[in-house]
């Protein structure tokens, strides 16, 4: 039962975004997503579906090894949880967003769509710097390419599963291992380096998260190579969930205000953050449902 409105169609349609999604799998005509889960020291299948007149989320464990193991059973629930950000209500947000001339149409368009997240940091982090300076279509392309390549596999009812490739898996490789990829030199050592600091622990998501503050956290993140302000701020909203991230130099971002506005040119990063004065301790919600406007 999510915390507040919430309604499972809005985040399937959002899901469904990309036909080249590798790490899970969207059944438009059921009404299903499928997803292999790391849970806990266990991997299990999952068929997620919408309940309860499409306000709640339903699990269904498709293979023998959640079977007997509630340990995983839970891990994956917490999964799906974190992944829809079903503990978040967001009455708050839209309280805020009846006011709002930009916003308030967009609550109303998207209503009960929770920010689909990225709960794996290093996933969060290697998908903000593959997608960099690129189109999203390339990106699903180089992400596909990296996770056949580096991720573990399995296979039922027909269709491959994979999970996203451990840091300890990365972390050894060399860039010339990443290029034939199509990934850009830059982007082969920043991946690495990313995979190296989080093997060793230098870089984990509970040190993140104990920091609590955006700025700390924008200012740990930014220390390593290839994460600048955009990337921090995408993996604070997908990943650590800190409501006032805002990434003001997004693109699409920028390019949903402009369409909505009818503006001319793009907005710029300060015109965006002066927008945004309005929505502190939401801005993370306001950017995803402009983004979904895009899609």
């Amino acid at each position: 039962m999510p915390r507040g409105p919430f309604r499972f169609s809005a985040a399937l349609a959002y899901m469904g975004r990309s036909e080249n999604e590798c790490l899970f799998y969207v059944d438009q005509d059921q009404d299903r997503v499928y997803k292999w889960i790391e849970a806990g020291s266990e991997r299990v299948l999952v068929e997620i579906f919408g309940g309860s007149e499409d306000r709640t989320v339903r699990l269904r464990f498709l293979d023998e090894v959640a079977h007997g193991n509630p340990q995983a059973r839970l891990a994956a629930a917490r999964y799906v949880w974190e992944w829809f950000d079903l503990g978040t209500d967001l009455d708050a947000f839209y309280r805020l967003a009846e006011s709002d001339l930009l916003l308030g149409p967009l609550t109303q368009r998207f209503y009960g769509l929770r920010c689909i997240g990225i709960p794996d940091l290093f996933e969060a982090l290697c998908w903000a710097i593959l997608g960099q300076q690129i189109n999203l279509a390339f990106a699903y392309t180089l992400k596909r390419r990296f996770v056949e390549s580096y991720g573990a596999s399995m296979a039922w009812d027909g269709r491959k599963f994979w999970t996203f490739p451990a840091p300890e898996a990365i972390a050894g490789l060399s860039v010339a291992d990443l290029t034939p990829l199509q990934l850009t030199s830059k982007k082969a050592e920043y991946v690495i380096e990313t995979a190296a600091r989080m093997a060793d622990g230098r870089l984990t998501k509970e040190r993140l998260l104990r920091l609590g503050d955006a700025e700390a956290v924008e200012r740990e993140l930014t220390a390593v190579r290839g994460i600048g302000p955009w990337t921090a701020h995408y993996v604070m909203m997908r990943c650590l969930r800190l409501p006032s991230a805002f990434p003001a130099g997004d693109v699409g971002l920028q390019n949903a205000v402009k369409h909505l506005f009818g503006m001319d040119s793009k907005p710029t990063p300060a015109e965006l953050r002066r927008l945004a004065a309005g929505w502190s301790g939401f801005e993370a919600y306001a950017t995803f449902y402009l983004w979904r406007v895009l899609y």
